[in-house]
């Protein structure tokens, strides 16, 4: 599978980041540049990431993917919710499912998690609704990357009215179309 755009951690992700075309949400007179900061705890959740990516390039909102485990490199799940550029965190993870839990308990910015389907996915879902009083993360279904980055650009419509009208469009096209079935669980 390749990966358009920047997904730092993959082969071939080292130097700058590519440079962003026009567009109302990267950097305006207005304000900072928007983004959504996407942290998968292993190489093997790439391609739920990439599907994050996908639909918030069809609401052009710029992201960036990582590889970085909660467990195995902690240092660098810290310098990356430390970021001051990133708006919204997406946190994807199975198994124990830290990674969400653990980015929303160091910053203040809104948190997604996606429990990923690993084993019986019980656990993973457990852990990312489960959340201390304090410490919320937002949760999509299992596996629901897509669903994670309707909700990513949800909560920046908040702050940027441009994208209402897109998620308007985005819905009717629901309304004419029949839903996809869900996948059945691996």
């Amino acid at each position: 599978m390749r990966f358009h755009g920047f997904v730092a951690g993959a082969p071939g992700a080292g130097g700058p980041t590519p440079p962003r075309p026009h567009n109302p949400l990267y950097a305006t007179a207005l304000g900072p540049p928007v983004k959504v900061t996407v942290l998968v705890g292993s190489r093997s959740d790439l391609e739920l990431a990439e599907k994050v990516r996908v639909r918030l390039t069809e609401f052009d909102v710029p992201c960036e993917v990582h590889v970085a485990s909660a467990h195995r490199t902690p240092e660098k799940v810290e310098r990356l919710v430390r970021d001051p550029s990133t708006d919204v965190f997406v946190a994807m993870a199975g198994l124990s499912a830290a990674l969400p839990g653990v980015v929303a308990a160091r910053t203040l910015k809104p948190v997604v998690g996606v429990p990923l389907h690993r084993g019986l996915g019980l656990d993973s879902l457990l852990s990312v609704v489960q959340m201390p009083p304090g410490i919320p993360v937002a949760s999509v279904g299992l596996d629901a990357s897509e669903n994670a980055a309707l909700l990513a650009v949800e909560i920046l419509a908040l702050a940027h009215p441009e994208l209402i009208a897109k998620l308007e469009r985005y819905r009717a096209k629901w309304r004419e179309e029949p839903a996809p079935t869900a996948p059945a669980p691996p």
